[in-house]
């Protein structure tokens, strides 16, 4: 027979020979393993983060060799404008809440709750409540992988949400879940305090240790950009390299 007392702090194993009293020192570590709340150790500062806001998401995934995305069907949800800031991880059970209501009391103003419910739109995960206590609460954005509701209040309000869907049944708030450890979108990771921008184009996180590298490649790549557009609004842009690489590549041409 074996007896587990609360919390797994000890067991009792009854033996032919006698009673082994053993002291569990893991069993709490995890079991928590699904269901708890971690604390955030480091974060991208906010005023790099801003410096961001004025550059497009595709050439920021360009600058990062185009191999990270969130996925297509993270659409916004709200009006304009761009998003930018830290993250602060969710992972909750498809349909379930409770653990996105703690991450709105927790966040720190211009966070970005990015929650990892599994893609499932069966429920949703948010409406105008909670939409209005995270403006409230100075959120900067959030990025669910899952539901919404109250679309219009979305709209108006204008807060950047990214959402993968939209359905009027309301989530449950049972749990488990957890805070502020790695999730992933569609292939995308996101650690607690990296970078997560958003614009019409769909979301991008950058790692933290790698936000000041793809900023100045970034902003090498809009500089670039800019000097393509003034060429091409002359007339003067040069077209050669496309008969070249189809060429180099074998493709017949008159």
């Amino acid at each position: 027979m074996l007896v587990l007392k609360k919390k797994g702090q000890t067991f009792t194993q009854v033996l032919s020979r006698g009673t082994l009293i053993l002291k569990i020192k893991v069993w709490s570590f995890l079991m928590t393993i699904g269901f708890r709340i971690l604390e955030r150790k480091k974060k991208v500062a906010l005023n790099i983060a801003k410096e961001f806001l004025t550059l497009p998401v595709a050439n920021v995934s360009d600058s990062m060799w185009r191999l990270t995305a969130g996925g297509s069907r993270l659409r916004p949800m709200h009006k304009s404008g761009q998003m930018a800031g830290p993250a602060l991880t969710v992972k909750s059970r498809p349909g379930d809440n409770l653990m996105l209501h703690k991450a709105i009391d927790m966040a720190e103003p211009g966070d970005i709750i990015v929650c990892d419910a599994g893609g499932d739109l069966t429920n949703s995960l948010m409406g105008e409540l909670m939409l209005a206590h995270a403006m409230k609460r100075g959120v900067g954005g959030f990025v669910l992988d899952g539901a919404v509701r109250d679309v219009e209040a979305f709209l108006d309000v204008n807060l950047p949400v990214f959402a993968a869907g939209v359905s009027h049944r309301g989530p449950y708030k049972d749990g488990p879940g957890e805070i502020n450890v790695s999730v992933a979108i569609d292939g995308m990771v996101i650690e607690p305090g990296d970078l997560v921008i958003g614009d019409w184009d769909g979301v991008l996180s950058i790692p933290l240790d790698d936000v000041d590298s793809i900023l100045k490649k970034t902003n090498e790549k809009q500089a670039a950009e800019a000097v393509d557009m003034a060429k091409i609004e002359a007339g003067e842009w040069d077209r050669s390299w496309v008969d070249k690489t189809l060429r180099d590549r074998g493709c017949i041409m008159p």
